[in-house]
This record gives C-alpha cells, sequence and structure tokens, in this order.
C-alpha cells in the first residue's frame, strides 16, 4: 500500500528525504519549495536543491512566494494528498494547508524536540554543548515546531562533530525515519506524544554577524561556536588586515594575564589567543582567497603574519 504525498522542502537536508520518498513504494504528486534565488559571484537565479531533484524525476514543481494567495491554496488541496511532508521548507503554512491533506502536514524536524525549534537547531544544540540531538517526525500545529511527536531517534555528539558533520549523520538518520512514521500511519499505529513547552529552547537563525569571535567570552564557548558554524557561517577574527576564518580550534585551561585577542604563544600545534577565559587554540585558518590550512603551513609560509603579542580585532579591515 502506498500513499499519496506532497512534499515540501528546499536546502539538500530536504533534497535527502526526496530522494528516499522518491525511492520508496509511495506517490509523490507534487513538490514544493522556495522560489529560485540569486546566488554566487553572477547573482544568477539559482534552483533549489529540491527542485533539481524534482526535475531530475520529472515530479510536478510549484513555488509560491508565500500561501496568502487562495488560489496557491486551492492548488494545494487538489492534490488530494494522504499527507504533505515539510523538511526544512522555510516558510510558514497557515492552518488552510496543515488541513488540507487527509492526515495533514508531516515535519522531519533536525533535533529532539522540544530542546530546539527554530531554524538553526543543529547549530545551536552544538553552540550550547549538547551531548546529544536526534530526528523528531511530528505533526505539524499553527506553532513553530510545537506539534505531537510521532517519532524520534537520537546520536551521540562527539567531540569531533562541527556543524557540516551533525548535518550529514542527521540528513542519513531523517529518511529512515520518516519512511517509518509513513509505515506506522498507513497502519494505523501513530502514537502521538505531546510537546513538554517548558523545555524548549528556540533555535535562532545564524547571521554572519554573529560568526565574528567576541574573545572576551570564555574559551570553551569559543571552542563550541567554532564547531557549530563550521562550515557556515564560519567563525572569523581580524588581525592587521586580514579576515581570518577559523575552521577548527580548541580550548585551552589555562590562566594568562592578556587582554582578550591577544596572541599568546605561536607554535606548530596551533596559534593561543587570549580570551576572557583560558585560550583558544587555533588550529586550521583560511585567510582571505586561500584554502583552509593547518597553523604550521601558515607560519612555514608567512611566519610574519601570526606574531605573538599581536592582537585580533573586531574592525573589519578598510
Amino acid at each position: 500500500m502506498s500513499l499519496k504525498l506532497i512534499f515540501a522542502g528546499t536546502p539538500e537536508f530536504a533534497a535527502d528525504h526526496l530522494r528516499a520518498l522518491i525511492a520508496s513504494e509511495h506517490e509523490i504528486v507534487a513538490v514544493y519549495t522556495q522560489p529560485d534565488r540569486p546566488a554566487k559571484r553572477g547573482k544568477k537565479l539559482q534552483p533549489s536543491a529540491v527542485k533539481q531533484v524534482a526535475l531530475e524525476h520529472d515530479l510536478p514543481v510549484l513555488q509560491p512566494l508565500n500561501f496568502k494567495d487562495p488560489q496557491d491554496i486551492a492548488t494545494l488541496a487538489d492534490h488530494q494528498a494522504d499527507a504533505m511532508i515539510v523538511v526544512a521548507y522555510g516558510l510558514l503554512l497557515p492552518k488552510a494547508v496543515l488541513e488540507a491533506p487527509k492526515h495533514g502536514c508531516l515535519n522531519v524536524h533536525a533535533s529532539l524536540l522540544p530542546r530546539w525549534r527554530g531554524a538553526a537547531p543543529i547549530q545551536r544544540c552544538l553552540e550550547a554543548g549538547d551531548s546529544c540531538t536526534g530526528i523528531t517526525i511530528m505533526q505539524m500545529d499553527e506553532g513553530l515546531d510545537t506539534g505531537d511527536m510521532l517519532h524520534k531517534l537520537t546520536t551521540v555528539i562527539s567531540q569531533d562533530d562541527t556543524g557540516g558533520s551533525l548535518h550529514d549523520r542527521l540528513a542519513q538518520l531523517g529518511p529512515p525515519a520518516l519512511l517509518d512514521t509513513l509505515t506506522a500511519l498507513e497502519q494505523g499505529q501513530l502514537q502521538p506524544e505531546q510537546q513538554d513547552d517548558s523545555a524548549a529552547c528556540y533555535a535562532h537563525k545564524l547571521s554572519k554577524q554573529e560568526a565574528q569571535l567576541d574573545w572576551t567570552r570564555p574559551s570553551s564557548e569559543l571552542a563550541l561556536q567554532v564547531r557549530a558554524f563550521n562550515p557556515v557561517p564560519m567563525s572569523y577574527s581580524i588581525l592587521g588586515n586580514e579576515r581570518i576564518r577559523i575552521v577548527a580550534a580548541e580550548a585551552i585551561h589555562k590562566p594568562h594575564t592578556l587582554l582578550p585577542g591577544t596572541i599568546a604563544r605561536v607554535d606548530q600545534d596551533g596559534v593561543d589567543v587570549a580570551c576572557d577565559q583560558g585560550l583558544l587554540r587555533l588550529k586550521h585558518i583560511q585567510l582571505a582567497g586561500k584554502k583552509a590550512m593547518s597553523v604550521a603551513e601558515i607560519i612555514n609560509g608567512q611566519p610574519q603574519l601570526l606574531q605573538p603579542n599581536y592582537v585580533f580585532s573586531a574592525v573589519e579591515p578598510a
């Protein structure tokens, strides 16, 4: 038995789930994704990852700017879908859309709800130092990630995880969890679990501004930020006229009397920078227009760039 599904999503994380549904017994009657956006240096309009997958499989694609036009809602309802699968779509869905499919809208969310609701759960759980995260399949309601939970999978966050590695692992866990949920839906075996709103945190959307390291914070917090923001938006700081992206770093719990942002030590192991508490050891960095390199490679090629007592600044180069 197969279900008649609408799929709604935009980035690569969502595209992985669409591929799994295409390979399953279920029928995809329509794919919704955000309008094409300007991208890269040429600013040419680029289709989303979901749109590219849909077109490769000759699936009908719809790209409403929002659902304020009643005709867009009527078109969606005309598909008479059993359910709408929503994965990182990026648009708020009104009640009329949530109720249009027979079984409503099911969302794949990249956190263990209710822990992180919102746009950036993967990065925020790393930044907060969480020990685990996972995938939650939920029944959508009019709130922001507040619907009843239908299925959950957990994964441990390792000390080596970055925003990129955790994204990729959750993108592997999500599709089979979604297919299991759809099987339970077909068999009438879903057991919805209400969320505990008191345990919820809001995962704010990432901004380029917050990617700049604030050296007046403890080194342990900055080390978590570096991991969370790799590869996007990537943490950075300013040294002289160089904007340096921090790819990998670790906290060194060592007392000092230096002003925050001051380089305390430079060697093949890394660059130790003074923080409010402890030191942040920069291990891999990326200079403007260059590929990411280890500090050892940098000091072998440009030793003058990284020297003790140099100070990282919050002021952008002119």
